[in-house]
C-alpha cells in the first residue's frame, strides 16, 4: 500500500486531503507544519509528500529540500492557494533534483489523485 504524507498548516485541509487518499486505497497521515512533516516523514517514509507551499515558519519548499535529501525515492506534490506566487513556486521547484508536481488549491479530488498516481508511476 502506497503511503502519502499530507502537510498543510490548515488542519481542515490536511485532514480532508488525508481522508481523500485513505478512501482511495492509500495509507495516509497528516502533519500540520513543515517541522512536523519532516519528523513524520522519517518514521512514516512516505512514497508521496503532498505539501502546502505557504505555511508559518518554514515553508513547504524548505521541507521539500529536506525530504528529497533524506528520502530520495519520495515523490513530491506541492499545493498553493496563491495564484500570484505560482510562477515563483514553479521556478523554485525547477531547481530541485527531481520533478515536482504543482497544483493550485482548491483542486478537485480526481485531479489530485490523477497527479499523485502519475508521480507515483515514475517511482
Amino acid at each position: 500500500m502506497k503511503r502519502v504524507l499530507v502537510v498543510d498548516d490548515d488542519r481542515l485541509v490536511a485532514d480532508t486531503l488525508t481522508l481523500i487518499f485513505e478512501r482511495s486505497g492509500f495509507k495516509a497521515k497528516a502533519a500540520y507544519s513543515a517541522d512536523q512533516g519532516l519528523e513524520y516523514s522519517r518514521d512514516f517514509e512516505p512514497n508521496l509528500l503532498l505539501c502546502d507551499v505557504s505555511m508559518p515558519g518554514r515553508d513547504g519548499l524548505s521541507l521539500v529540500n529536506d525530504v528529497t535529501r533524506e528520502l530520495p525515492a519520495c515523490r513530491i506534490l506541492m499545493l498553493t492557494g496563491f495564484y500570484s506566487n505560482l510562477k515563483s513556486v514553479r521556478e523554485r521547484a525547477s531547481t530541485l533534483s527531481r520533478p515536482v508536481g504543482i497544483l493550485t488549491k482548491p483542486c478537485q479530488p480526481s485531479e489530485l489523485l490523477r497527479e499523485a498516481a502519475a508521480l507515483l508511476a515514475t517511482a
